[in-house]
């Protein structure tokens, strides 16, 4: 048995973090029906496949034909949630929208996810990941220091601050319907939780501690003990060597000295990335790992996305499934639970979906 087993999700089919969202309360074991168009292209040519869109059955629909309409609603009032990613305003105009969905079912949570959030200036407006984290204050720092910011994949907007925050707005307003009986709305925008995950610099900045200058502080690649470097093969590795001790034993493979070396001489920064530079490139980078390999230098390789399944470490764990394709597995893990992923269910009508759930 999975933790979230016997509960019933209804997902919108939709773009980036409502298909992850969907992805996750399925790994975690609710039953989720993913509704899809019955109708024109595939919301985004089903870039999900087979990783994104396991562990749940596509249902098409027409939502805009009376009676797929009457018998979503039916869904809607066997389901304990909903999630959607669509622009506000669209599921009203679709009949479909929280106060409809409460009327038919006051338990349901009715999760909602966008870039801008259901209200503000912007909320009816377009835009992508990279334009969330740009108005929370993430983007900016992130990237080089004579370079423009570089948006960190889709992972903090669409994934960090979107699905995620998603799953655990859901996940509580569950909790509290299990004891009230009565639903929420959960609104998770892409602006908020991205800027949420920015606490830490928020509260080191008003400390002093904290520059707005890209590249100038210890966890933006401005300390020399904490980023990455390229070596001799023109691979990388990185090196996370905050604490002391940690740094020492840094220093200790690279056979240098903390006197010729000081860990906070933010001053002696410059000359200690370029001698790092020079030191890292003089072999290749399975030599390095394997030289810091059992130590506390905090030194690992930089792995592709082709090479990361292959690892001991991961392979030892199953962080990449045992279907024999790279697709990572469900996380976190709970005790006494199978965490291997399940494929994605076969299609199912309108009419065996609702028979389903009945």
């Amino acid at each position: 048995m999975k933790p979230l087993s016997g509960l019933r999700i209804i997902e919108f089919d939709g773009l980036g973090p409502v298909t992850f969202a969907g992805m996750v309360l399925a790994d975690l074991g609710a039953e989720v029906l993913r509704l899809t168009r019955s109708t024109g292209a595939p919301v985004f040519a089903d870039v999900g496949g087979e990783i994104l869109h396991r562990g749940r059955s596509p249902v098409a629909v027409n939502l805009k034909d009376a009676e797929d309409h009457a018998r979503v609603l039916e869904l809607i009032a066997a389901a304990d949630g909903v999630i959607e990613g669509f622009r506000p305003g669209v599921m009203e105009r679709l009949g479909l929208g929280p106060e409809v969905c409460a009327g038919r079912n006051p338990r349901l949570v009715y999760g909602r996810v966008t870039g801008w959030g259901q209200t503000g200036p912007k909320a009816a407006e377009v835009g992508h990941d990279i334009n969330y984290i740009a108005l929370s204050g993430a983007l900016h720092a992130m990237g080089e220091p004579d370079r423009p910011p570089r948006p960190p994949l889709n992972l903090i907007g669409d994934y960090g601050g979107g699905a995620m925050m998603l799953v655990m707005g859901m996940l509580a307003g569950l909790i509290e319907a299990q004891r009230t009986g009565t639903g929420r709305v959960v609104d998770a925008a892409m602006t908020d939780g991205s800027a949420l995950l920015m606490s830490l610099f928020h509260a080191l900045r008003a400390r002093g501690l904290w520059s707005d200058a890209r590249g100038a502080n210890l966890l933006d690649g401005g300390a020399p003990f904490y980023r990455c470097f390229a070596c001799r093969d023109g691979r990388f590795v990185a090196v996370g060597a905050l604490e002391p001790q940690f740094y020492r034993a840094l220093l200790a493979g690279l056979n240098l000295n903390e006197a010729e070396a000081p860990q906070y001489d933010t001053g002696g920064w410059p000359a200690l990335h370029a001698r790092l530079e020079a030191i890292f490139a003089t072999r290749d980078r399975d030599d390095w790992a394997a030289l810091f390999e059992g130590t506390d230098a905090c030194v690992t390789p930089v792995l592709s996305l082709a090479e990361a399944p292959r690892h001991p470490h991961n392979a030892a764990r199953s962080t990449f499934g045992a279907s024999g394709r790279p697709e990572p597995a469900p996380a976190p893990r709970f005790a006494g639970s199978d965490p291997g992923p399940e494929p994605a269910g076969a299609a199912l009508s309108l009419d065996q979906a609702v028979a389903r759930w009945r």
